[in-house]
């Protein structure tokens, strides 16, 4: 299998499936000097692991990350650095019930990777849908963490989820320290509770609900990005399509951008206080013609319903004969919410990627 690997002069490789004995990742390219402990990796990844609420899986993985390579203890502080060599980084499987899966063998889940996979790969490890599941995802919010500490301080990323189902987020209420506070990375409390509800039914019902996640980078310098083959935009929003379950990728207004002017869309400029531009409007999200603005970064990606679902449908088995399938096992009935940390790792990722190709080519 190839095409494991992202990034350019920053680049991580994740390997390992759902129900082996452990998943993991290799970052190159990240510089040396800087400090590095397990802990900062695991702070990201106990946001994503399953078994946090009633409202995702109930497979209940601790995601404890050992780091293998690429650390060293500084002789003068003892605190553990990078090497600038390759960081590897374990995370051990320890709850998978691959006997779940056993009535699926041979069939194929409507929605879902079984069919594409037979069809290109004639072999499919159908326990959890092997490398197709979103457990590898557990690697990329690894990479986030150490893509976060060559963003330095001064770029934040956030992450919230903002539409579940046909129910979307009032803008008007909209409390970043409010995603902390529910299960959901919902920056709206009322919106919040409704989608409760919302979840519950669909779990009841066997089935599940589909979810848009919005990521926004703040202090990301203008410069960041490279015209026709190298946009920023463009780049993220391969980052975000390549996560499981995505459908479709916004920046700033995205769709909406179709329904304005030319005067409503562009972002008019004066001139600020320190002498540099004041954006009006951030329609474009930050970016123009591929590189930064200097603005916030606004990114959407919408995640499509679990195919994992227990409500019986219509499929075909592995001799193309019709049959009916109802997935069993510890499903999310709405995997979007666990997207919010794997949407940031992707932003985080691609962004101190661009930070070190623009290093590379302007030297600043």
């Amino acid at each position: 299998m190839s095409h494991n690997t992202f990034g350019h002069l920053l680049r991580y490789t994740t390997w390992g499936e759902s129900h082996g004995p452990a998943i993991g990742v290799v970052v190159d390219g990240c510089p040396p000097g800087l400090t590095l402990r397990a802990a900062d990796i695991q702070t990201f990844l106990d946001r994503r692991k399953p078994g946090g609420s009633r409202f995702v899986t109930q497979r209940k993985e601790a995601d404890a990350v050992e780091i293998l390579s690429g650390v060293f203890e500084d002789d003068r502080t003892g605190a553990p650095l990078t090497t600038g060599a390759p960081i590897s980084l374990l995370i051990r499987n320890t709850d998978a019930r691959s006997k779940d899966y056993s009535d699926i063998r041979d069939k194929w889940r409507p929605g879902h990777a079984d069919y594409a996979w037979d069809m290109k790969y004639g072999v499919r490890d159908y326990r959890g849908g092997g490398r197709s599941s979103a457990r590898e995802t557990a690697s990329r919010v690894a990479t986030g963490a150490i893509a976060r500490l060559v963003l330095g301080e001064a770029v934040t990323i956030s992450g919230a989820l903002v539409k579940i189902g046909k129910r979307e987020i009032d803008r008007s209420r909209w409390d970043w320290a409010e995603t902390h506070n529910n299960p959901f990375w919902c920056p709206d409390a009322e919106t919040a509770k409704l989608w409760e509800a919302d979840i519950d039914a669909a779990r009841k019902a066997g089935s599940s609900l589909g979810a848009v996640v919005e990521v926004v980078a703040s202090g990301v310098p203008a410069g960041w990005g490279a015209p026709v083959y190298g946009k920023l935009d463009a780049e993220l929003a391969t980052a975000c399509m390549s996560i499981n379950a995505a459908k479709g990728v916004e920046i700033g207004a995205g769709f909406h951008a179709a329904e304005l002017t030319g005067e409503e869309n562009a972002d008019e400029m004066r001139r600020g206080e320190d002498g540099g531009p004041v954006f009006l409007s951030n329609n474009n999200g930050g970016v123009l013609a591929g590189v930064s603005t200097g603005q916030d970064i606004v990114v959407r990606f919408a995640i499509k319903p679990t195919s994992s679902i227990l409500a019986e449908r219509r499929t075909l088995d592995r001799n193309f004969e019709e049959t009916t399938i109802s997935t069993k096992g510890r499903h999310d009935p709405c995997v979007g919410i666990r997207a919010v940390p794997v949407g940031e790792a992707m932003v985080a990722f691609t962004l101190a990627d661009h930070k070190l190709r623009h290093r590379g080519q302007t030297g600043n």
